[in-house]
């Protein structure tokens, strides 16, 4: 089955009290039993829900796995897969990956005695010499955040495998459309559904996706004991923003081409990154791991000052000014202050989330559009 297909139809079918196409929302917190221990599948509102069941099964499909399982937000999916680990457990990860996550490691797991090493995984060798007996997960977001590095998701899975590492994936920036790392090798995926999933900007969710069946089952005990687990309309609205994902991406991916080599001959800007360049240092492994280069975009200004990015960032029409991405609306974001502020400046600097670095979810709508509004906003700066 092909992935547009997939998307409007894998886990789905009409309902079998009504016929209706659409996956019902099943608003109820708990559900009768014919006697103790005798009932449909469903118990109680926390433990399962139809419509969520059918949102996990879809995309499970989407990603080539055998089980998902959602959460209230992409970073309770995150807690969830930590929470294999126990104190003494050392994680390897990569240095440029979403504040949010960076924070969940280093102020919550840290505390509780597990141990977690920040490296460039543009080279997969750099994780080599942070292996040891204690390493049990390598966790890796590619395209990175804000700085759209690309890593070589089959070749960390081999070293993975051979030293017996979990390797999980956060596959956010490209979604299911444009990569799948469980075919490349990855023990796990995780997605903040929020983003690209959803598309609409009307939803917070996470999920996980593995063939790992013990994996799925700690994943489900977890999710049921700890309880971060989505609303039946956040499930239902997140169905039908699957439906449009493969049309939605192609979209955001020849928009964010556009945009980027607009941005790339600007006399205010001075560096672009974007993996679709053939410029990119991991250009050729995007290629051949990528169906396409994505929607994403960030740029740098010639002025790396906080007053020439303010400028840019107050004088946008289009380009909305918010945190988030993957929604069908552009949004222009200030890792630094805003998805990026939790990292120290020291650890910012290393990955050059500078003051003048500028993320831009592209969004749908006409790119003529979109770089008449960067123009205007930019030419402030010149």
């Amino acid at each position: 089955m092909k992935f547009g297909t997939k998307a409007i139809h894998a886990g789905i079918l009409p309902d079998v009290s009504s016929g209706a196409i659409m996956t019902p929302i099943f608003q109820t917190s708990t559900y009768v039993q014919d006697a103790p221990g005798i009932h449909k599948g469903y118990e109680y509102g926390r433990t399962q829900n139809p419509t969520r069941t059918v949102l996990q099964n879809n995309l499970a499909a989407l990603e080539n796995a055998q089980f998902g399982v959602c959460f209230a937000s992409g970073l309770a999916a995150t807690d969830a897969v930590m929470r294999k680990l126990v104190p003494g457990d050392e994680v390897i990860a990569g240095n440029d990956l979403y504040g949010g996550t960076y924070r969940l490691f280093v102020r919550v797991f840290q505390k509780y005695g597990i141990r977690f090493h920040f490296t460039d995984m543009g080279n997969p060798q750099a994780i080599l010499p942070l292996l040891n007996d204690k390493t049990r997960m390598v966790w890796l977001e590619t395209p990175t955040n804000p700085m759209l590095g690309i890593i070589d998701i089959a070749a960390v899975a081999q070293i993975c495998k051979a030293h017996d590492i979990m390797l999980c994936v956060d596959n956010t920036f490209a979604s299911p459309y444009l990569q799948n790392p469980i075919d490349l090798g990855a023990d796990a995926v995780v997605h903040s559904v929020t983003k690209y999933l959803g598309g609409h900007s009307d939803v917070i969710m996470g999920a996980v996706l593995t063939n790992n069946e013990a994996f799925h089952q700690h994943l489900t005990f977890h999710q049921n004991a700890v309880g971060a687990v989505p609303a039946p309309m956040d499930c239902f609205l997140v169905l039908r923003g699957v439906k449009t994902l493969h049309l939605r991406m192609e979209q955001h991916c020849k928009n964010a081409a556009i945009i980027a080599n607009f941005l790339q001959q600007h006399p205010a800007v001075a560096k672009v990154n974007y993996p679709g360049f053939t410029t990119h240092p991991n250009h050729e492994v995007a290629k051949k791991q990528m169906r396409g280069f994505g929607g994403m975009v960030s740029f740098s200004l010639k002025k790396d000052t906080m007053e020439a990015a303010v400028a840019v960032l107050s004088n946008t029409h289009l380009f909305s000014l918010a945190e988030s991405l993957g929604g069908v609306e552009s949004l222009i974001g200030h890792p630094a202050t805003m998805t990026h502020a939790s990292i120290p400046l020291e650890e910012r600097k290393k990955t050059g989330v500078l003051d003048s670095l500028l993320r831009l979810s592209v969004g749908i709508e006409d790119a003529e559009d979109l770089m008449a509004d960067l123009q205007q906003a930019l030419d402030r700066v010149k």
